[in-house]
């Protein structure tokens, strides 16, 4: 029974000696410092705070502490997370393991004397216990008691805040406190006026300056040809002459922060804006686009997306045409941009063609001479390239033949040169002997077919009782009925021709023969470009054309 309990004393001898060697080789491991750096190092190795422990400035181990710690081994503890308690404030700096009353009296008298140089805290009572500190009474509104626990937590020997006060919301105190930060900020304004108009000034000198330069036409067109560009930097100069007098004002005055506040919320803004509007920018880069390709020129006669005009002029927004019934066409420039453009007046000669049948027998190559040396009568034909034939089908009764023809639409309506050709063509088929058949359809009575009728005249005959009789007759075709026939197909058009040539010999007779354009819609082509607009017309005939 000894024996075990020499044994057990000895391990804890051993031990205690042990513990007691660590703790040495700590103290010597740092260096002495007589100013006291020594003991923060060591209670700051060891977990131990000296600003809540004012006995730390005291030598670290005496006779009592050596006797604790070879009672008990050494433990540095590790700070624990700071407690969650509803309706509290917690103030995160490590807790100090032995408080005293005079620490939290002297908490309770700093916190008072805050409070009470703040407007609105004068009615806020503290209690501290343990570093526990408890705020009660009344604060005007939120605002103030949140800055009363706010100020509480940034004491360091604050352990946690616990929040009793009571918000009166009363109408006169927050009345009171915000008619004293309006007075305030009166104040300062007042103050900053002078600055503030002196900004305003500088602010409006050089946006004056900037307007000034943008409105020197003739110097932006002389930097490039391109109307829609030089509008374009013009513009683009304007608005960076008053985003740079915005920022001298601003820091004359201080405030470059609400620079950055205004460029960010005008960002937002503008990809807000930039969805709604997105057509609109769209239309805008189009007429850019548009007015340095420059696809098409004043008095030009295209066609866009089938709707056909002449070129008025290009505007920023759309394209505006005067179609050939005389009304004007607004096209956007988006779907200009995007379309297929066929420009007449590009190249100024044109082809047209026209079909016409002859009789099955007759030769076509004969009939394609005669109407091509009809064509080439025609003053609008051009010689080059030559007007040509061709056959394009044989038909069950005739067969088809295409002219094409070439003319200058410069000084010729195309639709007129078209009509004129086909007439005289078809006269001078005619002329030669050539007929232009219809189409012909034949019918045929077998014998087969000529006894199904008896059948029925046999059938009928007997359910109404009479004697009439039905001989099919099958009609034949000689030859003095086929010259009878063409007989009086040429006498009807004798007749028609000779009525034509009479009603051509009248008044205005001319006008019908005449393949001239018409005057009339080039008329008010010229008053539309004459007329002034709001609208700068982007089309130049210096500007290079693709």
């Amino acid at each position: 029974m000894n024996t075990d309990f020499d044994r057990s004393t000895m391990r804890d001898f051993i031990k205690a000696c042990g513990q007691m060697l660590l703790l040495l080789s700590i103290l010597f491991a740092f260096p002495v410092y007589a100013d006291g750096e020594e003991v923060t190092g060591i209670t700051t190795a060891l977990g131990i705070d000296t600003a809540e422990n004012p006995a730390a400035d005291k030598p670290l181990l005496d006779a009592t502490s050596e006797e604790e710690a070879s009672a008990s081994p050494v433990v540095i503890p590790e700070p624990a997370p700071p407690p969650i308690i509803s309706g509290e404030s917690t103030n995160n700096a490590q807790i100090e393991t032995t408080p005293t009353p005079q620490k939290d009296n002297d908490i309770r008298q700093r916190i008072q004397g805050i409070f009470s140089e703040i407007e609105g805290l004068q009615a806020v009572n503290v209690s501290v216990t343990q570093g526990v500190v408890t705020l009660t009474g009344e604060t005007p509104n939120e605002k103030k008691a949140q800055q009363a626990i706010n100020l509480t937590n940034r004491l360091t020997d604050v352990v946690t805040v616990e929040d009793r006060i009571d918000r009166t919301l009363d109408v006169q105190d927050n009345v009171t406190t915000v008619y004293q930060g309006l007075k305030a900020q009166a104040k300062n304004l007042v103050k900053a006026l002078p600055l503030l108009l002196v900004g305003i000034v500088l602010f409006a000198l050089v946006t004056w300056f900037g307007s000034w330069l943008s409105n020197r036409k003739k110097m932006w067109q002389r930097l490039t040809p391109n109307p829609f560009v030089a509008e374009l930097l013009s513009q683009t100069v304007k608005v960076i002459f008053i985003i740079f007098g915005l920022i001298l004002a601003l820091s004359l005055i201080g405030a470059e922060t609400i620079l950055g506040t205004l460029l960010g919320g005008a960002g937002v803004i503008g990809i807000a804006v930039g969805f709604a509007v997105k057509d609109t920018i769209e239309n805008y880069i189009a007429s850019l686009m548009l007015s340095i390709r420059q696809p098409f020129r004043a008095r030009d006669h295209i066609l866009i997306n089938n709707q056909e005009g002449i070129v008025v002029r290009l505007t920023s927004r759309a394209t505006i045409l005067m179609t050939l019934d005389g009304n004007q066409l607004r096209i956007p420039n988006a779907e200009v941009f995007k379309a297929t453009i066929l420009n007449y007046t590009k190249n100024p000669e044109r082809r047209f063609t026209f079909e016409l049948g002859v009789d099955a027998n007759d030769d076509p190559l004969a009939a394609i001479k005669v109407g091509l040396d009809a064509i080439h009568t025609l003053a609008f034909v051009l010689d080059e390239p030559k007007a040509v034939a061709v056959i394009t089908n044989v038909g069950d009764s005739n067969i088809i033949l295409e002219f094409q023809i070439w003319v200058d639409q410069s000084d010729t309506d195309f639709s007129k040169a078209r009509s004129i050709a086909i007439r005289e063509t078809k006269h001078a088929l005619e002329n030669e002997g050539f007929s232009l058949p219809e189409p012909i359809y034949r019918l045929r009575f077998n014998s087969n077919l000529e006894k199904a009728f008896e059948h029925m005249q046999d059938s009928n005959a007997s359910s109404a009782n009479t004697n009439m009789t039905i001989t099919p007759i099958t009609p034949k075709v000689t030859d003095k009925n086929q010259n009878e026939d063409n007989s009086v197909d040429d006498k009807d058009k004798k007749q028609a021709k000779a009525r034509a040539k009479l009603i051509l010999q009248g008044r205005n007779a001319d006008e019908v023969l005449n393949a001239r354009p018409d005057d009339k819609l080039m008329e008010k082509v010229e008053q539309e470009i004459a007329e002034s607009s709001d609208e700068t017309d982007l089309l130049n005939n210096n500007s290079p054309q693709e």
